[in-house]
């Protein structure tokens, strides 16, 4: 999973960058605009639906 999702942040962060110079003072770390981690998860064989209904009634940290 890595291999895959390193280089689409790596990608998907160009952009933004492209277009919004002044996003480099809201930088992480130096020259990068996501955080080194990432999440992957899976929901089962579940519907979008159920996933974002199930999400929804979560509790929110306070």
């Amino acid at each position: 999973v890595s291999r895959l999702v390193n280089p689409l942040k790596g990608v998907s962060s160009r952009r933004p960058r492209q277009e919004f110079p002044d996003l480099a003072r809201h930088y992480h770390r130096a020259n990068k605009l996501w955080s080194g981690s990432y999440f992957a998860g899976s929901g089962g064989g579940a519907p979008p639906s159920i996933v974002k209904q199930y999400i929804e009634q979560q509790d929110r940290p306070g």
